[in-house]
């Protein structure tokens, strides 16, 4: 469901895919090629979010908050929850993670599932993020997520699949 909310109406870029069963209302931008899969609720009623190109918003995630910015080519895994904070480029982000106000993840980052990154938490370049509270560690060489920037084209290329049907 899109829907209006105090004036600001969601845009959505012709080419991302949505499904029939998300929640996106009020100030919400989302790019080209990204998606919202079932169950997923974004929430710009009380300030804009970002959604760049190439990000896919799994089920059952929460985007809400203040502004919020989520970079291109970001993964927000399965009931992952984003709260009013700025994540950059080429992310990763781990299935029921918890990313709270004023954080600030760069680009090229990992955080696995069930982390909590608390409030005013800024993650660098590189890194990986584990455990709740979150602890930052670096990314060795092969663990890096730009590495494997084909599984965002995976995810757009299942929902076109599943437009096909009805998503």
């Amino acid at each position: 469901m899109i829907k209006a909310f105090n004036g600001k109406t969601p845009q959505i870029d012709d080419s991302a895919c949505i499904s029939n069963s998300a929640y996106i209302v009020g100030d919400v931008v989302i790019g080209e090629n990204s998606t919202v899969w079932p169950g997923a609720v974004i929430r710009g009623d009380v300030g804009r979010i970002v959604i760049g190109s190439n990000t896919h918003v799994e089920d059952n995630c929460v985007v809400h908050g203040g502004n919020t910015q989520i970079g291109n080519n970001v993964i927000v895994g399965h009931g992952a929850v984003i709260h009013s904070c700025a994540i950059g480029n080429d992310v990763l982000i781990g299935m029921n993670a918890t990313i709270l106000h004023k954080a600030e993840i760069d680009s090229h980052v990992v955080i696995g599932a069930h982390a909590l990154i608390e409030k005013e938490t800024h993650v660098p370049t590189e890194s990986l993020v584990v455990g709740a509270p979150a602890t930052i560690k670096k990314l060795t060489e092969r663990s890096k997520p730009w590495a494997y920037r084909g599984n965002t084209g995976v995810y757009t290329n299942l929902a076109r699949e599943y437009m096909k049907n009805g998503f």
